[in-house]
């Protein structure tokens, strides 16, 4: 497990489809093991929000993106875990490419979920980039009335 007396940054990126599911994937690792994420990683020294963000999705899924917005950032402290992440979550428009574990030493699973039927065991970033994101939609459809 990484331990770490200062917080890191990882960057979260909520893909969607033309169905308006999310795409997400079933952690082997911490933070948060066992649970479901978005897509994402650790940003690597010198290198900014959004290229992380873009690679990440490249490696991790094996899709092309663009990013839309900042949908969110998350104080992601886990004590128990001794895991302390500072993480920015985009909203991500895919350009390319078919969704799967491009990283099975890391993940379990790449799944596309309703946003009707989201499992309970959401990362607390996750969960936050969703709720953000579901807000957003709620707004633009009430504000186009």
């Amino acid at each position: 497990m990484l331990e770490s007396s200062h917080p890191r940054v990882g960057v979260g990126v909520l893909l969607t489809d033309n169905q308006g599911r999310v795409l997400l994937t079933l952690r082997k690792l911490p933070p948060e093991a066992g649970c479901w994420s978005i897509v994402g990683g650790k940003v690597d020294f010198l290198e900014t929000l959004e290229r992380c963000a873009i690679r990440e999705a490249r490696e991790e899924v094996g899709l092309e993106i663009s990013l839309l917005s900042l949908l969110c950032v998350t104080d992601h402290c886990l004590p128990g875990e001794k895991q302390h992440w500072v993480s920015p979550a985009y909203l991500g428009q895919i350009l390319s490419g078919e969704a799967r574990n491009c990283e099975p030493a890391k993940t379990r699973e790449v799944r596309w979920f309703g946003l009707n039927h989201l499992p309970p065991n959401l990362t607390m970033t996750a969960r936050n980039a969703i709720d953000a994101f579901t807000r957003q939609l709620f707004s633009h459809s009430r504000g186009a009335r």
